[in-house]
C-alpha cells in the first residue's frame, strides 16, 4: 500500500494526475460493483457552483448514491481513501480535512459535459479520485473519461475498466465523461479542505 500512496503523491507533484491499473486488491472491485448495483436509491446528480444545486440534463445525466461505512466493500474503499488522505497530508502538507465519495451510475446514453471539480473562488475540493468498477469494458462501450489541460488540450482518454484508479488535482484539470453505450459504474470522490457539513 505504501508504494501505491507514494506513486500517487509523486505523480500529483510531477504531473498533477495519475492513472493506475490494478490499483487495489482484486477482490474489492467486484464486491463494490455488487454493492453499487444493489443500491436501491440513486438520485439524479445536480450541478452547482453555489449552495443552490440544480438539475441540468443537457449537461449531466448520471445518478449518484453516497458512500458510507454501511457495508464491508464501501468501508474497505473508504479506509484506502483515509490512508491516502493521511499520506498526502504528511507528504505535501495539503491540510485535507475529509473525503466524500459516491457511486456514479451512467445508464445507456448518459454523459457529463466538461467541467472542473473545484469551483472558482471557492477552495474546497483539492484532489479528485475516480475508481472504476466495470467488467470487460471496451472502446465500443463509450463512457471514457477525457482529461484536459487548463488551456483545453486533451491529455488523456481513460476507459472505465475495473480496478482502474484516476487521481488528479481538482482545480487544474477540466474533464468530461463521454456518452456511455451501456450501464457504467464508478466511484467519484474528493479530498476537501473545508469543514465537513
Amino acid at each position: 500500500m505504501e508504494n501505491l500512496l507514494e506513486k500517487i503523491t509523486d505523480a500529483l507533484v510531477d504531473d498533477g494526475y495519475i492513472i493506475i491499473d490494478d490499483a487495489l486488491p482484486k477482490q474489492l472491485p467486484p464486491k463494490l460493483l455488487k454493492t453499487a448495483k444493489e443500491r436501491a436509491l440513486y438520485k439524479e446528480a445536480g450541478i452547482s457552483s453555489s449552495s443552490q444545486q440544480h438539475l441540468d440534463k443537457n449537461r449531466r445525466r448520471d445518478k449518484i448514491s453516497w458512500l458510507s461505512m454501511d457495508d464491508d466493500a464501501s468501508s474497505e474503499y473508504l479506509e484506502f481513501a483515509k490512508e491516502l488522505q493521511n499520506y498526502l497530508n504528511r507528504s505535501l502538507y495539503l491540510g485535507l480535512s475529509y473525503y466524500e465519495a459516491h457511486f456514479a451510475r451512467y445508464e445507456e446514453g448518459d454523459f457529463y459535459e466538461k467541467h472542473l471539480d473545484a469551483f472558482k473562488n471557492s477552495k474546497n475540493r483539492l484532489v479528485t479520485t475516480v475508481y472504476y468498477l466495470n467488467e470487460e469494458w471496451s472502446k465500443d462501450d463509450g463512457g471514457e473519461l477525457v482529461i484536459y489541460s487548463e488551456d483545453g488540450v486533451e491529455l488523456k482518454r481513460v476507459l472505465p475498466q475495473q480496478n482502474r484508479l484516476v487521481v488528479f488535482l481538482s482545480e487544474k484539470f477540466p474533464h468530461e465523461v463521454l456518452e456511455a453505450k451501456r450501464e457504467r459504474y464508478s466511484i467519484a470522490g474528493w479530498f476537501r479542505v473545508d469543514k465537513h457539513s
